[in-house]
């Protein structure tokens, strides 16, 4: 066994570094993405038609900054809407006016909820419902209205004029 070792030295140096490597990826994901759940904050939930590229983790921003992430999500089954968890940065408190939509950062970037304050004096509690929200936009079924537009009727062929300056018979 020792012999073994002794002959594959390089190569059970570079299976140690992939595990470490790999290691160390996971580490940093789960630190990144903040899977453990809200942390120092409080939850509040939104009920979209429509939650295309939202995940738990996605990001909640206000006016680009990022505040707080999906938590959550279920289909409510009378409503068939989808219900979303949104952990809050507990330093922010929002009027109970405000509103939440499913946006992206651009034709290829990812999908976000930005929260747009309402201007209320009364403040959303804990575990209170955000009204006005803004389900997220298909693309793609935009993109494939105008690729598969049907061309225009052509034009009705105009009259053939007479010949100017000929005799009529």
């Amino acid at each position: 066994m020792r012999a073994l070792f002794k002959d594959n030295i390089v190569e059970a140096l570079v299976g140690l570094v992939v595990v470490l490597v790999a290691i160390g990826f996971v580490s940093f994901a789960y630190d990144r993405t903040q899977a453990g759940g809200v942390q120092d904050g409080y939850v509040l939930l939104a009920r979209f038609p429509n939650v295309a590229g939202v995940t738990p983790g996605t990001d909640v921003k206000m006016a680009g900054i990022k505040v707080g992430q999906v938590v959550k999500q279920s289909l409510d089954a009378t409503s068939y809407q989808a219900v979303v968890e949104l952990g809050i940065d507990k330093a922010l408190k929002l009027p109970i006016d405000s509103s939440a939509a499913i946006t992206s950062e651009g034709l290829l970037g990812g999908t976000y909820i930005a929260l747009t304050p309402g201007g209320e004096e009364a403040m959303l509690e804990p575990g209170q419902e955000i009204a006005e929200t803004s389900g997220a936009t298909d693309l793609m079924a935009l993109i494939g209205g105008f690729v598969n537009k049907p061309a225009p009727a052509p034009a009705s062929p105009a009259p053939a004029e007479a010949p100017m300056g000929g005799a009529a018979e």
